[in-house]
């Protein structure tokens, strides 16, 4: 059944006119009146919804019942993603999404090749916040992960608060006394944050500061990983525990 994101009050025995992006998707797979798609607004579980008009520019849907139905991990996962270049954080973003992230933070860091102020990081922001609600659509999310605006590492990391009282702080590094990943997370079950370099990885200095704001270095093994795929390692591993309730992709 077509999965749709719609940012709307919800509930069952509705007549509802969906927002325009909404509808624009439902118009572009061609559905008609009398079909059933699936509605999730980010407020926790997802509602059967039936098409009941198609105008030129407009769908309107009888909300059904309500389905109580999660697909979050067990640990929430922070990701401080130093951008990537090119279009290389979209796909991290959607990537990220997929496997369970509840939170992204863009960073810029001193190696970072793509810079983004103002309205240009407005945007940018927007477009991965879109990113990541088409990606909770096709997953089967019901909860959109949330983009943070753009940052230098620097001020993250001075204006942070402490780690909060079972919160992991894992710094992705190439340093000789990195710890395992696994050591890290064995028995955990409180939130995780992740912080990973551009390309390049960070400067000494800049995971200094890291490790001084509560970030262990840790090691994913002897090769190393591109800063779009490293991160994506971590959530792997983060969800092992949650595979029994995933349903294999077709």
């Amino acid at each position: 059944m077509p999965r749709f994101h719609c940012p709307a009050p919800l509930h069952a025995g509705a007549a509802l006119s969906l927002p325009a992006g909404t509808a624009r998707h439902v118009q572009v797979l061609r559905l008609q009146p009398g079909q059933t798609i699936t509605l999730f607004n980010g407020e926790g579980g997802e509602f059967d919804a039936t098409i009941t008009r198609m105008g030129r520019s407009e769908v309107e849907v009888e909300v059904g019942s309500h389905r109580l139905l999660e697909r979050e991990n067990a640990r929430a996962v922070h990701l401080l993603a130093c951008m990537p270049a090119n279009d290389r954080m979209d796909w991290l973003v959607e990537k990220a999404t997929e496997l369970g992230a509840s939170r992204i933070t863009p960073l810029m860091s001193a190696h970072s090749v793509l810079r983004l102020k103002g309205e240009r990081a407005d945007k940018k922001v927007a477009h991965w916040q879109a990113v990541a609600v088409g990606a909770c659509e096709q997953c089967g999310r019901n909860r959109v992960p949330e983009l943070r605006p753009v940052q230098d590492l620097a001020d993250w990391l001075r204006q942070s608060p402490p780690a909060a009282p079972g919160e992991t702080r894992l710094l992705l590094s190439l340093r000789e006394d990195s710890r395992p990943l696994a050591e890290l997370l064995a028995g955990g079950t409180g939130p995780v944050t992740v912080l990973n370099g551009p390309e390049g990885g960070l400067q000494r200095e800049e995971e200094d500061a890291a490790v001084a704001a509560g970030f262990v270095p840790v090691t994913l093994g002897p090769r190393v990983l591109r800063a779009e795929t490293a991160p994506l390692a971590v959530l792997f591993c983060c969800t092992e525990g949650d595979a029994a309730r995933h349903t294999p992709s077709t």
